[in-house]
């Protein structure tokens, strides 16, 4: 991620409203039933802690990434305020190395950031930084989403298909691979009709 676009995330993280809403992502809490307690959680792209603050609220120990500042400062106030233990790191996801067989849980919500070249680098990552029968909770959105305009990259080829995520994740073990569309609400940066995809998937 370059410097000018860390810059635009932190002038857009610079408000006092928590743009994405402080309340944990739906499809998230739909997998509670996967989380356990203890489990080592890897948050990325955390923004401003919303999802890794719920995580830590349910037992978990996690670690929330994100490359801007401004976005941390307002994930730790609300670590702070849901009085729960996080730790954060400021990092650039296209080239932070997340470690070997590190984490029991990665989480990756929305983090349609990267070009393609990048994506595939950064999907290998993440299943590097899994532990054998650790799980990749992922959702974001299809280019279809370019039509309801209610969030997410600008451009198609940022965004998931069944196909791809089939073709890189296919040497995890895929429990759950669902396209769906639904009407989301996440503060003022994500609301509406949504074309999102889900994926559940488990290291061998």
């Amino acid at each position: 991620m370059s410097t000018s676009d860390i810059d635009r995330w932190n002038e857009r993280f610079n408000t006092a409203d928590f743009i994405f809403g402080k309340e944990p992502n739906a499809f998230l809490v739909s997998k509670e039933h996967l989380l356990r307690p203890g489990a080592r959680a890897l948050a990325l792209a955390d923004g401003e802690g919303r999802n890794g603050v719920w995580l830590a609220e349910k037992g978990l120990d996690v670690l929330s990434v994100d490359a801007s500042s401004v976005a941390q400062e307002k994930a730790r106030a609300l670590a702070a305020e849901r009085g729960v233990r996080v730790s954060f790191e400021i990092a650039d996801l296209d080239t932070w190395d997340m470690g070997h067989e590190r984490f029991d849980l990665v989480m990756a919500i929305f983090i349609q950031f990267s070009p393609p070249h990048l994506r595939e680098r950064l999907f290998e990552r993440m299943k590097a930084a899994l532990v054998p029968g650790g799980l990749l909770l992922l959702e974001g959105y299809r280019p279809e989403q370019l039509g309801y305009r209610t969030g997410g990259p600008p451009t198609a080829e940022n965004m998931y298909t069944t196909d791809l995520l089939r073709r890189s994740f296919g040497d995890l073990k895929i429990l759950e691979l669902v396209e769906r569309d639904v009407e989301i609400y996440e503060g003022s940066g994500h609301g509406g009709m949504s074309a999102l995809i889900d994926l559940v998937a488990q290291k061998p």
